[in-house]
């Protein structure tokens, strides 16, 4: 039968779930202190052995065996009077030179540590006399009957703060290995601008540039999130998560689609911008295996389950191509595209798309070539493919998320206007309004003799 001090360890390691070994050692380091605070020597390097089962322990002062050494004299006292006890006047007359650092001094630097080390002539002397360079000597230590009030509260003060601090450890080993992992959490509460989601054992932080501006986080609520960070803190383990991160689709994408897991469809790279709008490129490593068609499942039930988990996010599944070329068309995609000019030394790709496909390639407030820009590493300028060719620049840098530029070349002028209002497409020419105003006046005579008629 176990006696109460191996039931209480066990019981210990089960709350706390840490290991049995890590409550014994810290019971050893409790013991090491109470020891050195009533019976010890600040010079002894003590160690114990604790058994759980009988609760005794044996005491060892742990020593390593090192070359003789010279050791440095004890510095005299000064023969000058203390500053305080000089006249107030000259207080403070003396300047301090700091001593010149050689390479005598640096080698001092190493000195002999009585505490955890003995000279090889002393421990042949009084501790082993087969000592060598190196040898660890342990010499036991009586035991004393009990322990004094004080030493007692020394040794529970140890137990308390070593248990936190294997508790704090286990909790970061566990989330550090779950770094860049998708996690189920709940949402906990707010403070400030940051949101505290519970991981379980732990607290995280979503900070607000983490966050996705369309979506409100209530207390309860079960999201998905990303673990982007595990640090360790004096406060314990901090864990900071995200919901706005570009792996968070891809994780999303390894759990719903078993293409996507088993590796036939490979996700090779995605822009995002969190609560709007993404974009995905796919390519299959099989000929007989439609990427998009995999991603977007029967009906849509795949991605659909995708944009739910994101709070109505949209995604464009692209179709990956080494080409650039084709790459770029696919990546402006709903927007279909007439020809594409590449320019290697500015890396910058000129695109040409018919007059009603413009708002389609640029997107909301450029939304759309920015994302493609930034799915393809390259600089994209949308031309409108008309005899008389007018510069739309939506110029995106791949790592950066600018705003587009817009502007109008004529060939007449050359200069550009610099805002274009593309809902100015869609008004009525003015040539058809007078059209209109005459057609008015049409309609009252009309009306007018059928209320002659009703008169009549």
């Amino acid at each position: 039968m176990s006696s109460l001090i191996s039931q209480a360890i066990k019981q210990i390691s089960e709350e706390k779930n840490i290991s049995a070994e890590s409550v014994i050692e810290t019971i050893e380091a409790a013991l090491a202190a109470a020891f050195r605070k009533d019976f010890g020597d600040k010079n002894q390097n003590l160690k114990v052995k604790f058994d759980a089962d009988s609760g005794n322990f044996d005491i060892f002062d742990v020593k390593t065996v090192v070359e003789d050494q010279e050791l440095p004299p004890e510095e005299e006292a000064s023969s000058e009077p203390e500053e305080r006890d000089r006249p107030r006047g000259a207080r403070g007359a003396r300047e301090y030179v700091a001593p010149e650092k050689t390479e005598a001094s640096e080698e001092d630097e190493k000195k002999f540590n009585p505490k955890t080390e003995v000279m090889v002539t002393v421990a042949r002397a009084s501790l082993k006399k087969d000592a060598e360079l190196g040898d660890e000597i342990r010499t036991q230590l009586e035991v004393p009957s009990a322990f004094g009030r004080m030493a007692a509260q020394t040794a529970k003060q140890v137990i308390i703060q070593k248990i936190r601090e294997a508790e704090r450890n286990k909790l970061f080993n566990e989330f550090k290995e779950r770094e860049h992992e998708l996690v189920n959490a709940t949402v906990q509460r707010r403070e400030g601008r940051a949101v505290l989601i519970d991981l379980g054992r732990s607290t995280a932080i979503l900070p607000p540039e983490e966050q996705i501006p369309t979506e409100r986080y209530n207390s309860g609520d079960r999201v998905k999130v990303f673990v982007t960070d595990v640090r360790m803190t004096t406060r314990g383990p901090e864990v900071v998560v995200s919901r706005a991160h570009p792996e968070i689709v891809r994780k999303l994408f390894l759990l719903e689609i078993p293409e996507v897991a088993s590796g036939v469809v490979q996700i090779h790279d995605i822009a995002r911008e969190a609560g709007s709008r993404s974009k995905v490129a796919v390519s299959s490593s099989q000929e007989n295996v439609d990427p998009i068609g995999s991603c977007i499942g029967q009906r849509g039930t795949r991605i659909q389950t995708v944009i739910g988990e994101l709070g109505g996010e949209k995604i464009d599944i692209i179709q990956f191509d080494t080409d650039a070329v084709k790459f770029i068309g696919n990546a402006l995609s709903p927007a279909k595209v007439t020809g594409i000019e590449l320019h290697d030394d500015t890396h910058t790709a000129d695109v040409r798309v018919p007059e009603d496909q413009l708002s389609l390639a640029i997107g909301k407030g450029g939304q759309n070539v920015r994302l493609a820009s930034r799915l393809t590493g390259w600089k994209i300028n949308i031309r409108e493919a008309t005899a008389q060719e007018g510069v739309i620049a939506a110029e995106a840098a791949p790592a950066e998320a600018l705003a587009p530029l817009s502007s109008v070349e004529s060939e007449e002028s050359a200069e550009p206007v610099t805002e274009v209002s593309l809902s100015a497409l869609a008004e009525t020419p003015a040539e058809e309004k007078p059209a209109e105003e005459k057609e008015k006046p049409a309609k009252k005579e009309k009306s007018a003799k059928k209320k002659k008629k009703s008169a009549e």
